[in-house]
């Protein structure tokens, strides 16, 4: 096999969709700085930038699991304009209290991280906290550990990965399931996260 250093963009995309998990970490060192420079560009703060970074691979994955990546020329191109979008969802939502259902994902960290509110608010804040913590002790175990460690710990998914002795892969995935779970305990049980 040719060595992944040598394997175009499009070959390693190809391999990933095909179940070879382990090329996504290729793709990712790849193009890392080019990613994080580009939202850095743009909102100028090194934390935010990690966490809009994250946030591009988890769409990145969730987009190339789903099937629906449409090879139109340079894959770098495409995560761009996927970095692009997520810096312009932020600021469409930031100094907002956030929706609990969000258009694609369930958002728990928008929720826990608004710190500009309110006593009233605050004070829905706290239950709505009680009622997640709750929530996600029903998840598995795996999931329940990568939640825990991205909502109370703040880690990065690299940083989640090898503390979990997992691919990023692996930790992007625990948490997509762990996500759904809770949306799933949520519509099934009627769960009022506010109010």
């Amino acid at each position: 096999m040719k060595k992944q250093s040598f394997i175009s963009d499009s070959q390693l995309v190809a391999m990933y969709v095909n179940g070879d998990e382990n090329v996504l970490e290729v793709l990712i060192k790849r193009h890392r700085d080019k990613i994080f420079g580009f939202i850095y560009s743009k909102v100028r703060n090194h934390e935010l930038t990690e966490d809009l970074f994250q946030d591009t691979l988890f769409k990145i994955v969730r987009t190339l699991k789903k099937g629906k990546y449409i090879e139109e020329g340079k894959f770098l191109s495409w995560v761009i304009r996927i970095a692009h979008n997520i810096i312009i969802d932020y600021y469409r939502k930031n100094n907002k209290m956030k929706n609990v259902y969000e258009s694609e994902d369930f958002s728990l960290f928008d929720v826990l991280h608004d710190h500009a509110l309110d006593a009233e608010k605050q004070m829905m804040r706290r239950q709505m906290i009680e009622k997640i913590r709750l929530l996600i002790e029903k998840l598995p175990e795996e999931q329940k550990e990568v939640l825990k460690l991205r909502m109370y710990e703040e880690l990065s998914f690299q940083e989640i990965a090898e503390k979990t002795g997992v691919s990023i892969n692996t930790a992007l995935g625990r948490m997509r399931y762990a996500l759904i779970n809770i949306r799933k305990i949520i519509e099934e049980k009627g769960v009022q996260l506010v109010g």
